[in-house]
C-alpha cells in the first residue's frame, strides 16, 4: 500500500510585505529615523527579491547583472541601468539569470515613499502638483529611459542626506522622472483622462461596463448610440481619451485580465480564452501573442519564475 504525501500547494499570488519585516539587517533604513523617504541597497540572491507587494511607491535601479522582470503582468528582460517606478500595491520582481559565482553585492537601489504626504502636501504647494501625473501613471509601473546614471547620482544624494536636505534631494529625483518622456507604462492598458473635457467620465463609465463585464459583448455602436453620438465621434472620443481603438481596447482589457488569471490561477487555458470574452481559442491566441509577444501557455510557463530570487 502506498501512502500519499500531501503536498504544499502552489504560491500564485504574490507577498504582503508588512513594515515589521523590514530590518535594518536587510539594508532598510528605519521610517522613524528619515521619514517618508526610504533608502535600500541590495545585492543578489537575497530575501528580499521574490514577488511580492507593498503600499509603497518604489524606485528600482538596477545596477549589476541581468535576467527577467516582472511589474504586474508585465514580463520582460532587464540589464544593468534599467529604471523603474512601481506604484502601490503593484507585485513586482527582478530575477538574476546571470549571476555569478558567489552572487553580486550590489544589484537594486531602491528609493521607498509613501502617497499620502505627497499628495496632501500638492493640495496647498502648487509645485508639488507637477508629480500627480507621474503617480497616476505607476499605477501601471513605468520604465524611464536615458536616466540610469542621473538616477544613480540622484540615489547617492538622497542617501546621503537627511531632513529637509534629503526632502530637497528627493524632489529633485521626481523633477528629473516628470519632466521624462522617454518611458513606456508596462501595463496593458491606460486610461488617459483629459481635464478638459468633461465627456471623459463618460468613457470612465464605458470602461468600467467593459472592465467589470469582460464576457459581454461589447459593440462600438451600440455604446455610441447610448452616449447619444454618433459611431464616427464616439471612435475619435475613445481613441483620444484610452490612446486605442475600441476594439483595441477591449482585447487588451481582455487579454490583461486573462494574464492575471494565467498567474494567479491554475485554469486551463481553454477556459480562461471564454471567461475573458473570447469566442474562440485560435482568436484569443493570436490577440495574446500581439500584446503580450508570447502564447498564453508560455507566458504561464514564463510567469513561473517570477518566484525565484530568494536566499
Amino acid at each position: 500500500m502506498t501512502v500519499k504525501v500531501p503536498t504544499a500547494p502552489r504560491q500564485l499570488k504574490p507577498e504582503l510585505e508588512h513594515e515589521f519585516v523590514r530590518s535594518p539587517d536587510l539594508g532598510y533604513e528605519l521610517s522613524s529615523d528619515v521619514g517618508f523617504v526610504r533608502c535600500l541597497s541590495h545585492g543578489f540572491p537575497t530575501p528580499l527579491a521574490r514577488w511580492h507587494y507593498h503600499d509603497e511607491y518604489e524606485l528600482h535601479l538596477i545596477t549589476s547583472t541581468s535576467g527577467k522582470v516582472f511589474v504586474g503582468d508585465w514580463i520582460g528582460p532587464f540589464q544593468a541601468g534599467q529604471l523603474v517606478l512601481t506604484g502601490p500595491r503593484l507585485p513586482h520582481n527582478w530575477v538574476t539569470m546571470d549571476m555569478p559565482e558567489g552572487g553580486v553585492a550590489q544589484r537594486d537601489l531602491v528609493i521607498q515613499f509613501t502617497h499620502e504626504p505627497l499628495t496632501r502636501a500638492a493640495e496647498t504647494i502648487p509645485e508639488l502638483r507637477e508629480v500627480l501625473p507621474l503617480l497616476e501613471r505607476a499605477k501601471h509601473g513605468i520604465e524611464f529611459f536615458g536616466l540610469s546614471e542621473a538616477a544613480e547620482r540622484h540615489w547617492h544624494r538622497v542617501k546621503n542626506a537627511r531632513g529637509l536636505r534629503r526632502l530637497t534631494a528627493f524632489c529633485d529625483y521626481l523633477a528629473d522622472l516628470t519632466a521624462c518622456t522617454d518611458y513606456r507604462l508596462l501595463s496593458s492598458v491606460q486610461l488617459q483622462s483629459d481635464d478638459d473635457d468633461a465627456s471623459i467620465d463618460q468613457i470612465h463609465a464605458v470602461v468600467s461596463r467593459i472592465t467589470d463585464h469582460l464576457a459581454d459583448d461589447h459593440s462600438a455602436s451600440a455604446l455610441a448610440a447610448e452616449l447619444g453620438m454618433s459611431e464616427s465621434r464616439f471612435s475619435r472620443f475613445f481613441r483620444k481619451a484610452t490612446g486605442n481603438t475600441f476594439t483595441d481596447f477591449v482585447n487588451r482589457v481582455r487579454i490583461s485580465r486573462a494574464c492575471q488569471l494565467l498567474m494567479d490561477t491554475d485554469e486551463q487555458v481553454t477556459h480562461i480564452c471564454y471567461e475573458v470574452g473570447f469566442n474562440n481559442v485560435a482568436n484569443f491566441n493570436r490577440r495574446f501573442l500581439e500584446i503580450k509577444g508570447m502564447t498564453p501557455t508560455e507566458f504561464r510557463r514564463q510567469s513561473l519564475t517570477r518566484f525565484k530570487g530568494a536566499a
